[in-house]
């Protein structure tokens, strides 16, 4: 006949040891799991959501400020001392060859690009016209402007392309005219002349 003694709490118990270590593997897991669905933040990177993106450029080198004026269908303006309204966004004031000197390792490097670019978030159905407005004029010359609207959502279509030239300082053009229905979808485009500038 079998004596059952009873276990000395020194006493390894192999199932209590396999438990032990099968939960110890599964926290590990967990952890790991935890650790690669919640990857680290990019820091400094934004999404920026456009719906059109408005470019307008005039030659490289050019002295002279072009400035861009946009309005919406809610009578929202963007220039350059009103940069966002509504859903719109002037990104940049480019003033010619002014302010366009970069130091760069310590050397003295000149941007020659001309370009202001503004750029609508979203959208409201009704008409957005496009004006460049001769700013500045540094050597009293004409200059012609181009100006693109670009569809971007939910891809790249362009929606106008033109060349429309600045003959003096204090001249306003229209570019573009363009109407956005309720989906998001342009119906009309023209060159129809719409005063947006406030004399400044």
């Amino acid at each position: 006949m079998a004596v059952l003694r009873p276990r000395r709490s020194d006493e390894i118990d192999p199932f209590s040891d396999l438990l032990f270590n099968t939960l110890l593997i599964f926290v590990m897991l967990f952890a790991i799991a935890i650790v690669a669905m919640n990857p680290k933040a990019k820091t400094g990177v934004i999404d920026a959501k456009a719906e059109f993106i408005i470019t307008v450029t005039w030659p490289d080198m050019n002295p002279n400020d072009i400035d861009t004026w946009v309005q919406d269908p809610g009578r929202n303006l963007v220039w350059f001392r009103q940069r966002e309204g509504g859903m719109m966004h002037l990104d940049r004031d480019d003033r010619g060859l002014a302010n366009d000197t970069l130091v760069i390792n310590g050397q003295q490097v000149v941007n020659p690009l001309n370009q202001e670019v503004v750029t609508v978030r979203g959208f409201s159905p009704g008409e957005y016209t496009v004006n460049v407005f001769y700013y500045e004029s540094k050597n009293g010359e004409p200059v012609p402007v181009n100006v693109s609207v670009v569809k971007v959502n939910p891809k790249a279509e362009v929606v106008f392309y033109g060349t429309v030239n600045v003959v003096r300082k204090g001249d306003e053009v229209t570019a573009v005219r363009f109407t956005v229905n309720r989906e998001g979808k342009v119906e009309a485009v023209n060159t129809l002349a719409k005063t947006l500038v406030e004399r400044i």
